[in-house]
This record gives structure tokens, C-alpha cells and sequence, in this order.
């Protein structure tokens, strides 16, 4: 890391460190949506995190995806609910990758500063994520009919983006939350700290935002955004373990002395360290256009989120019977690696991104 990323993680960890003071997982995973919106207010007055990948013209930072990178990484830390994913990258990455100059004049900078939440709805209930093959389909008159699934943070939406079918190909649509036939229902998740919700269009009014479809770029993004999200999650869930491993008597010495458990714990940290180093190598060829920025993107996504279920899994496991109760965090952080295996297409379909692009290099050198 730069010098100035090292900082911004530090100023991160400050805010987010003050803004759970005496408060378990439990108490802000079961906070109030104000308690997110003065969280996130602070986040973006006083670091900016929702402007870094925006360009200066726009209201932004103009850093780039790395320093998102850098603050997604402390956000699955604490598995702290912000809109910092599915509004500062989707809806904001959508926007932008829309090519269109005056819907960029006109959002982003309300969503930089804060005032703004926007959430991008585009897949249906299968949740496979094609960029080619959104959960709604447009009309002529830009009329809206569809329903779309594992919408993040839709709840607090001001602005809804939404990727629709048209003759044309799948484009980007502006919706107003509030308009004639639009419904937005929340879901139960199993993990409480990610908010998900329903989207249903009923002929609902939108406007068209560019003339490209911008979803292939953005799931790419989305993957490794995530990616930062799981290896953050899992190096605290490690460093919890080890933490317990170190005062767990038994026997009369603690558990991290015995061979097979510190062979355990050594093997977890090569899982995470090798997380980590695929998901930052993703985020830097995105940010350099680099030709193979797709293929590191899907296996940041499958990588990241088996190496977040592994460690989770040995986390309960090696915490013993505290480690399935309700009032530790070993749950929160194997639920937070389940659901999170699931967004943006499961590690099983960019594997079969992974196996496709092998074989048309076969077929090409042939």
C-alpha cells in the first residue's frame, strides 16, 4: 500500500472504531437506519469514501478503485452496515459506466456528499448476475416492467437505477422510488448486517441513462468491491481466533500451544494472505484497464469467498461451544461468508468464466 491508502485505512478504522465504541456487532447490526445515516454522513464529510473513484469533475476524489478497496477492506472488518457497496460502487460505477455526462452532472454529486443514496436493481430472483439478462424489460415510452432481486440497501434509495432489456439491448434507467408502479419491500436475510431487499415495476416510468450497457464492467467491480469485503472479514475473524486460541486453557496450557491447532491457524493465514493478494492484484488491473482485469476479477470472486468460508468455518469450530451461541460474532461473520457467496453470481458461475476463457486460449493457439 501507498502511504496515502495506509492512511486512509487508519482514518477508516478511527471512525469506524469511535462509532462502535461500547457496542457489540449485535448493537449496530440491530441499529436503527439513522444510526447508519449519521455513520455514513461522517464517512463521506469527513473522509469522502463515497467520491474516491469519482472523477473531480463530478464532485468526487478522482483516487480510484484501490482506495475503495481500502475501505471496503475496514468495512468487512466490522461487518458495519453503510451503503458504502451497493450505493458508492454499484449505483455509483453503474452511473458512471453509463457514459452519460449529464446523468453523471446530476447524481453523483449528491451521492458523493452524502446527501443522495442511490440502488442499483438488475437481477431477478435466481440471482446470476448476467450482465445480458436484467429482470426488467423497457418499452419505447421507457416504461418499466419487471421484478428484481438482492437489491442492496433499496430501503434508504432516494434514486433507483435499474437495468432493463430494450430493442436495443440491456441500458440503465433512472426510477424514482416514489413513482406510480414502483414497489420496494425489504427481505429477511440470514445475514442481518447486509440489507437486501425486493424491487416490482409495474409500467413504471424511467429514463434512459447513456446508450450502452454498463453491467459487464460494473459486475467485475462489484466482484472485487466484495472480494475487499470478504478478505476484510476474514482476516478479523482469523485474528479473533487466534486471540482465543492464546487465553483458551485446557489441559493446563492454551489451545494455540498444541501442534495441530497452531497447524490450523498457520494454514488460515496463508488462506487469507493468498485472499488478499489476488483481491488487491484484481482491484490494481481494473484500475490499469489491464486486458486480464476480468479473469483476476472472477477469481477474486470465487478465491475470496471460499477463503471467507473456510475461515469462518474453523472460527466456530476452534471457539468450541461459545462459537455457536447467539451472543458471539462467530455466526455473524459465517453468515456474513454465506450470504456473501451469493451476491453478484456464486463462485460456481465465475468458474465457468474462468473455464471458458481457458478454452478459447486453447482454441486461439491451436
Amino acid at each position: 500500500m501507498t502511504a496515502e491508502q495506509q492512511a486512509l485505512r487508519m482514518s477508516v478504522r478511527g471512525v469506524l472504531s469511535r462509532h462502535t465504541a461500547d457496542r457489540s456487532i449485535a448493537d449496530v447490526t440491530e441499529s436503527s437506519a439513522g444510526d447508519d445515516a449519521e455513520l455514513w454522513q461522517v464517512l463521506c464529510g469527513q473522509i469522502g469514501v463515497a467520491g474516491l473513484a469519482v472523477p473531480e469533475r463530478f464532485g468526487g476524489l478522482g483516487a480510484g478503485l484501490g482506495e475503495v478497496h481500502v475501505v471496503l477492506d475496514e468495512l468487512g472488518r466490522t461487518l458495519t452496515p453503510t451503503p458504502m457497496l451497493g450505493c458508492a460502487v454499484l449505483a455509483g460505477q453503474a452511473v458512471l459506466h453509463a457514459e452519460d455526462e449529464a446523468a453523471c452532472r446530476r447524481i453523483l454529486p449528491d451521492l458523493v456528499s452524502g446527501e443522495l443514496l442511490a440502488a442499483l436493481a438488475w437481477t431477478d430472483q435466481h440471482g446470476d448476475w448476467d450482465p445480458h439478462r436484467p429482470a426488467y424489460s423497457a418499452t419505447k415510452a421507457g416504461r418499466l416492467t419487471g421484478e428484481a432481486h438482492y437489491v442492496l440497501d433499496v430501503h434508504l434509495a432516494d434514486v433507483l437505477l435499474v437495468a432493463a432489456g430494450t430493442s436495443e439491448g440491456v441500458r440503465l434507467f433512472e426510477v424514482d422510488p416514489r413513482g406510480a408502479g414502483v414497489r420496494r419491500r425489504p427481505v429477511t436475510t440470514v445475514d442481518l448486517t447486509r440489507r437486501l431487499g425486493v424491487v416490482v415495476l409495474d409500467q413504471a416510468l424511467g429514463r434512459q441513462l447513456g446508450g450502452v450497457n454498463p453491467l459487464e464492467r460494473v459486475r467485475d467491480i462489484a466482484c472485487v468491491a466484495l472480494s475487499a469485503e470478504q478478505v476484510g472479514a476474514a482476516a478479523r475473524a482469523l485474528e479473533l481466533t487466534v486471540a482465543h486460541a492464546l487465553t483458551r486453557v485446557q489441559f493446563g496450557r492454551p489451545i494455540g500451544g498444541f501442534q495441530a491447532i497452531a497447524h490450523r491457524l498457520a494454514d488460515l493465514h496463508v488462506v487469507v494472505e493468498s485472499a488478499r493478494s489476488l483481491s488487491y492484484a484484481a482491484v490494481s488491473s481494473l484500475d490499469s484497464d489491464a486486458p486480464e482485469a476480468h479473469l483476476l476479477a472472477a477469481g477474486a470472486a470465487v478465491h475470496c469467498a471460499e477463503a471467507l468460508e473456510q475461515v469462518t468455518a474453523e472460527m466456530i469450530q476452534l471457539h468450541g461451544g461459545i462459537g455457536i451461541t447467539w451472543e458471539h460474532d462467530a455466526h455473524r461473520y459465517f453468515k456474513r461468508a454465506h450470504g456473501a457467496a451469493h451476491l453478484f453470481g456464486h463462485p460456481r458461475a465465475h468458474l465457468a468464466r474462468l473455464a471458458e476463457a481457458v478454452v478459447d486460449a486453447e482454441v486461439s493457439n491451436a
